[in-house]
């Protein structure tokens, strides 16, 4: 009885990773391609997705912080990407499609890094449009 309950234990905690992954089309619209250009704020290399933080200026001239989000850190790196690709201070361009529920986050396709480098960011696993 005691091996049955340490191995449904074993299951539910190795479970929690996928159950925290969401798919793309469940939290982002891919019919709606948005640019964005701002000065990076932060930059969090985790798994299962990295995100960076923009400042972005809108026409109205106040600053909002969007969320950004991208493939995980070794499909990043496989891509081109370097932990010091992408620098708080650094103004970027970004191609993204914003969340549905209109909230300050949108998965990232590529970034253009401040040296004029383009790089992609997107997953194509994710079943998301590709750039």
């Amino acid at each position: 009885m005691m091996r049955c309950l340490i191995a449904l234990a074993g299951c539910v905690v190795l479970s929690l990773p996928a159950a925290a992954h969401h798919s793309f089309a469940a939290e982002f619209d891919g019919t709606k391609r948005v640019f964005f250009e701002g000065v990076v704020t932060r930059i969090d290399w985790t798994n299962p997705h990295t995100y960076f933080f923009l400042n972005v200026t809108g026409s109205d001239g106040r600053t909002v912080n969007w969320a950004f989000e991208t493939a995980g850190p070794n499909l990043l790196s496989h891509r081109g990407w370097k932990r010091d690709s992408l620098k708080v201070g650094d103004r970027v361009k970004v191609e993204a499609y914003p969340a549905w529920d209109g909230a300050k986050i949108a998965s990232a396709r590529t970034v253009v890094l401040a040296n004029g480098q383009k790089l992609s960011a997107g997953s194509a696993g994710d079943n998301s449009p590709q750039p």
